[in-house]
């Protein structure tokens, strides 16, 4: 199979790393939020720099993240990029990053980890979490920066030379982050999806099946693992497609003076890019089931109110009390882990290994410790490995080692 994911060089220009000083995050000490350092980091050598002292405004998506908070501070703000010495001729320029204050910046604090990263579309993402948290394991995992120093200095990320190939957009996405990009068969993607849709959303199974018609280059049986994320991939893509398409047609009908109507719709909105993901992952994990030949159910009942999100190969079997507790497997799903991943541990009480399948890049050491030592198997999307550390590789199981351990069963 052809190379599906993208090299960070792919998505970005150029990106940078620092930990916050007081100047950089405390209003007290001064009076600007702003950076500087964008030219020797790599960075700013890829803004323009006008030479009449004028001020370019760019587009940027700052995120605030920490270990605790299932959802993000996210902003969509406008930064300036200028000369703050343009006005000193006895000195040369000195090019700095402005940046207004919004709800991410009243969360920054001094010793705070900042990524920022500029895209091939001109735009900025700013993620900023707290020193040494989880989160930035995860945002340098991405990046291919785990092994980089880190100081109150911008520290180039190697962008270009990144071999890493991953679903960057994809995993981004978890964060709530839509990093907007125009393909060149958008506009017909659009029409037919408006075709098939029109102006309002279909359940999630039905977007789901559309998604896999879009690929006739993938293979469920051959790698299931890249086809299972380049579904994932291609759902989410058209997903904002049809999205934007259906807001526009909502704003240009407009809500007059009916404020609630406008809360209505934006909680909508909001509320169903939470849940749609979920979903979509279930959906396109029963595909390949099924195209694999597993035999299974989703969303059975085995004890109680219990209900795990795949029971190998049912719940007749699960409930036959004759039919070998070793024959028997469950699956649960989660895009992200966090502590959540403690729920398949009530589930199924018949069966002692668990196994939970999910799209987070670099869980921590102490996490994936926990699950082995309480019989929870983690599976991860082979190009999502990358992210892990070596260690946690040897352990870590794939899709397709999932579904060749149900054939070995059966």
């Amino acid at each position: 199979m052809k190379q599906l994911f993208e090299h960070l060089k792919d998505v970005f220009v150029a990106a940078a790393l620092k930990y916050l000083t007081a100047v950089d995050a405390n209003p007290t000490v001064s009076n600007q939020h702003e950076i500087g350092g964008l030219i020797k980091a790599g960075l700013g050598g890829h803004l323009p720099r006008p030479e009449d002292g004028s001020k370019t405004h760019l587009q940027a998506t700052m995120v605030y993240l920490d270990d605790y908070s299932d959802e993000p501070v996210l902003v969509e703000d406008e930064v300036s990029w200028y000369d703050c010495r343009y006005e000193d001729d006895d000195r040369g320029p000195e090019w700095r990053l402005y940046y207004k204050r919004n709800s991410v910046t009243e969360r920054i604090q001094e010793t705070d980890f900042m990524l920022v990263a500029l895209t091939h579309e001109g735009t900025l993402l700013i993620m900023l979490c707290p020193q040494d948290s989880h989160t930035e394991v995860q945002l340098r995992s991405i990046f291919g920066a785990v092994g980089t120093k880190v100081g109150n200095r911008l520290t180039q990320v190697a962008v270009d030379t990144s071999t890493i190939a991953t679903p960057v957009r994809l995993m981004l996405a978890r964060y709530g982050i839509e990093l907007v990009v125009q393909k060149s068969g958008d506009e017909v993607l659009r029409e037919l999806l408006i075709e098939k849709f029109g102006a309002t959303f279909p359940s999630t199974r039905e977007f789901s099946a559309f998604a896999r018609t879009l690929r006739n280059d993938l293979s469920a049986i051959e790698s299931p693992d890249e086809t299972l994320l380049q579904w994932m991939d291609d759902e989410e893509h058209i997903f904002r497609i049809l999205e934007r398409h259906i807001v526009k047609q909502r704003l240009l009908e407009g809500f007059g003076e009916d404020v609630d109507a406008f809360i209505r719709v934006s909680l909508s909105i909001q509320n169903r890019r939470k849940s749609r993901v979920g979903h979509a992952f279930e959906n396109h994990i029963e595909e390949v089931l099924r195209l694999n030949g597993v035999a299974y159910e989703r969303g059975v009942r085995t004890e109680g109110k219990q209900k795990p999100d795949f029971l190998f190969p049912g719940r007749v079997a699960y409930l036959d009390s004759d039919y070998p507790e070793s024959q028997l497997r469950i699956l649960g799903a989660k895009t992200t882990c966090k502590e959540r991943w403690r729920q398949v541990l009530a589930e199924a009480t018949r069966v002692k290994e668990k196994h939970l399948i999910t799209m987070e890049p670099s869980v921590s050491v102490d996490q994936t410790t926990q699950m082995e030592e309480k019989g929870v198997q983690l599976i991860v999307p082979l190009p999502i490995q990358a992210t892990y550390k070596a260690e946690q590789q040897e352990w870590l199981m794939s899709f397709g080692q999932f579904i060749s351990l149900l054939g070995a069963v059966r």
